[in-house]
């Protein structure tokens, strides 16, 4: 762009060469000043780093029985819906959930406490908040635990919640 259009004609060029560089400066702090995630992004909580890099020798692996996904359908807005995934220890070591959360407030997860046999099966089970989430609902519940091939597993839900 001609710098007659930009209102750059008067500026005497010294000047033009500092302001490139203070604007080229400001953006490369600005990028690595970045603090939140970008979608799709997992920030790992205190804790699920060292977990990841404990021994391998006691990771094990899971099988999830029925699927990652769950789509619970249609559902009045007002009550809470009960979520559950079931999973199977298929390894030949303990089976520990090191962490699970939710990727937001309106889903309640409960992480269970005791290691699982191989050959054991378990569940994750959450609760969906549906009062004040009308619409198409897509979550996410984040698991931890000592697998193979990684330590994280995601496990979605879709629920359309209909208002009452």
């Amino acid at each position: 762009m001609p710098p007659e259009l930009l209102g750059l004609k008067n500026i005497p060029d010294d000047m033009k060469k500092l302001l490139i560089i203070l604007i080229a400066t400001a953006g490369v702090v600005s990028c690595q000043m970045r603090t939140s995630n970008t979608e799709g992004e997992k920030q790992l909580k205190a804790g699920e780093k060292e977990y990841q890099l404990k021994d391998t020798a006691n990771f094990t692996s899971i099988q999830w029985i029925d699927s990652t996904f769950q789509d619970l359908g249609s559902v009045k807005e007002g009550p809470e819906v009960d979520i559950s995934f079931k999973f199977k220890n298929t390894g030949n070591k303990n089976l520990i959930i090191e962490n699970v959360t939710a990727s937001c407030g309106c889903t309640i997860v409960e992480k269970p406490q005791q290691p699982f046999q191989p050959g054991e099966t378990g569940s994750i089970r959450a609760k969906f908040t549906t009062g004040g989430h009308t619409g198409t609902n897509n979550k996410s519940i984040y698991v931890i635990a000592n697998t193979k091939g990684s330590t994280s597993q995601e496990l979605k839900f879709r629920i359309v919640v209909e208002k009452s």
